[in-house]
């Protein structure tokens, strides 16, 4: 829906949005009288920010609640290089909130089995070790949390989708890059965000705990690693090397990383993440653009517009 809106150029419409998220009523600017409202909706598809001006907390307020499916009457405006939804009227729908799930594009089935086919192919016992007792205790909440709470894979089954893509451009690179030990850089791949199953609240309304708002995944997910390393009594270079990927792989201290990568793996394990966020937002930017125009602002690309050429 969303995408047909803003490729047709829709501008007045009527449809079935859930509210992915919503932020507090803000007071207008213009008109101290008033508050506005703004709401991440989504169609299951596509998420798209929504305004509702002259918000009335009295009688709108049981509609305006994060879960909630609402019929919604509006019109398409580009504010900025950036499509937005004015919300003209708002009333309850009775489709089912499940149905407005986003889910990774991929099949969780297919995912797992190819997740599991890493973890099996990795020959070091000490490394597979720490990861299969990782997984033991989080692997439920792995499998269905998104990775992020906006941006990139912002969706069920995303924290599983990305590392399960990062490991398959791991496998090729260890192909050219022959010096790379495969072991380690596969186990970091698969570890790197094993804290955002702490950092993140879960699927339906994803945001930040106090863990991570406080910690972060990098910290949350370098503890769990030296954890599961400590109840096995595994010491040494692996547990170790592991520790610094996973608190290197932001690649910047500025990107949050408290140390900078300073091993071979940890080096390609920040590149690896950092392509397929920015690629997995290309993506979903190019989703909503035709060919040979330019997307809306992408934020977490330096906020620029990028060109979808063809040939």
């Amino acid at each position: 829906m969303i995408k047909d809106l803003i490729m047709n150029n829709t501008k007045e419409f009527e449809s079935d949005f859930k509210i992915k998220s919503m932020d507090d009523p803000k007071q207008s600017r213009t008109n101290p009288a008033s508050k506005y409202l703004k709401v991440i909706l989504t169609d299951g598809s596509l998420d798209i920010e929504g305004y509702k001006r002259d918000y009335d907390e009295n009688s709108e307020k049981n509609l305006f609640k994060v879960g909630n499916v609402v019929k919604i009457k509006g019109e398409l405006r580009l504010y900025q290089n950036k499509h937005q939804i004015t919300i003209k009227r708002v009333e309850k729908s009775n489709k089912d909130p499940k149905d407005f799930d986003r889910h990774a594009p991929v099949d969780k089935e297919t995912l797992v089995e190819e997740f599991h086919s890493f973890v099996s192919s990795i020959e070091n016992e000490s490394l597979k070790a720490i990861v299969n007792e990782v997984f033991k205790k989080y692997g439920d909440k792995f499998v269905d949390y998104p990775a992020a709470v906006r941006n990139h894979h912002e969706f069920i089954n995303g924290l599983l989708f990305h590392t399960v893509t990062m490991c398959k451009v791991a496998d090729s690179v260890c192909k050219i890059y022959t010096s790379v030990n495969r072991d380690l850089l596969i186990s970091g791949c698969l570890l790197h965000d094993i804290g955002k199953v702490v950092e993140l609240s879960g699927t339906e309304a994803t945001k930040y705990t106090n863990e991570g708002n406080l910690l972060g995944h990098l910290v949350i997910g370098m503890t769990i690693v030296k954890e599961a390393a400590d109840k096995l009594h595994i010491e040494g270079n692996a547990p170790l090397l592991l520790e610094h990927m996973l608190l290197s792989h932001h690649g910047k201290l500025e990107y949050g990383s408290p140390v900078l990568p300073l091993t071979r793996e940890a080096l390609l394990l920040s590149m690896i993440d950092d392509m397929d966020a920015k690629m997995v937002m290309l993506e979903k930017a190019f989703e909503t653009t035709k060919e040979n125009d330019y997307s809306e602002r992408v934020f977490g690309l330096d906020n620029r517009s990028f060109f979808n050429g063809s040939l």
